[in-house]
């Protein structure tokens, strides 16, 4: 059987008169790397604050290796990066996290952990001095000291470069071939096509989309139609148009209507290439259906 590590059934989570959830079902498997992708407001922080414990459903059950997330023999085998984070200021580096080691019994030796992150040359700098991109890679690395199954990172790499952002990738796919799982939300779809093997579509405190990356992004139907043009004419069925340098990007969900209307339009083009939309033109596709966001602040 599936081994099952974390579960929503029918969640709903209401803030006053305003749903950030209604009625979202998840089961999140051992080894998976679960991507939660949504507008803000589409309720990817108030699921993981649920399946963490940090709040209860209005309604549904939620549960993590099979107990209820409150109980703290349930979150022991998890970790935590949420969106926002505190660190003490005038702690050091390799201090903050002896500190959070000190809660387990079996932590990750802390220059491994340091490296793994590339937090080694900040080691013995205050955590008040560091930039916002740096405590951001620091409180991500927080959450893998306890040796945890799962691992729950909100918006892990807002504000890293991307030089950084790629190496707490690598920390996050090792944890992943040592057999963790992760569930992250981000605002880059390119982390999510990087790291997902399964992304979930959330909008408006509600499920769009449940399936692989390629299986989102054929979802939709959607096709990019590039090509060099002077002038794109009046045609039938596109969605969008992009100029790009001396390259036009047209999205359309009839790449060969398309086509055939462009050789009749008698326009000169050339370099056509029509390809599979990228899981960003998916993700702008899927939730350009849902007309009524939620903007509950909890998300």
């Amino acid at each position: 059987m599936t081994d099952v590590v974390a579960m929503a059934d029918r969640v709903s989570r209401r803030y006053g008169d305003t749903f950030a959830l209604e009625d979202v079902s998840l089961q999140v498997s051992a080894g998976e790397i679960v991507g939660l992708l949504g507008p803000n407001g589409a309720g990817k922080s108030t699921l993981i604050n649920l399946l963490v414990g940090l709040r209860r459903p209005t309604s549904g059950t939620v549960e993590i290796f099979g107990r209820n997330p409150r109980e703290p023999q349930a979150r022991r085998h998890i970790g935590v990066t949420p969106q926002e984070t505190g660190l003490p200021p005038t702690l050091k580096v390799r201090e903050c996290v002896d500190f959070v080691a000190a809660h387990f019994t079996d932590p990750v030796d802390r220059d491994e952990l340091l490296d793994r992150f590339g937090l080694t040359t900040l080691a013995h700098r205050q955590t008040g001095g560091l930039s916002g991109g740096e405590k951001r890679r620091l409180a991500v690395a927080l959450a893998f000291v306890g040796r945890p199954r799962l691992v729950f990172l909100d918006e892990p790499t807002t504000g890293l470069d991307v030089e950084a952002r790629h190496a707490l990738w690598q920390g996050i796919r090792t944890f992943h071939a040592e057999g963790g799982t992760v569930v992250l939300t981000s605002h880059y779809l390119e982390e999510i096509e990087a790291l997902a093997e399964r992304v979930v579509v959330l909008s408006g405190g509600s499920v769009l989309s449940d399936d692989t990356v390629e299986a989102v992004r054929s979802l939709t139907g959607v096709r990019r139609v590039s090509l060099c043009i002077a002038e794109v004419p009046p045609l039938h069925g596109v969605m969008s148009v992009e100029r790009e340098g001396d390259r036009t990007h047209l999205l359309t969900t009839d790449a060969d209507q398309l086509v055939r209307d462009l050789v009749v339009s008698g326009v000169a083009f050339q370099s056509l290439e029509i390809r599979a939309t990228s899981l960003e033109e998916a993700f702008l596709s899927l939730t350009a259906q849902t007309n009524d966001p939620v903007t509950a602040s909890s998300d």
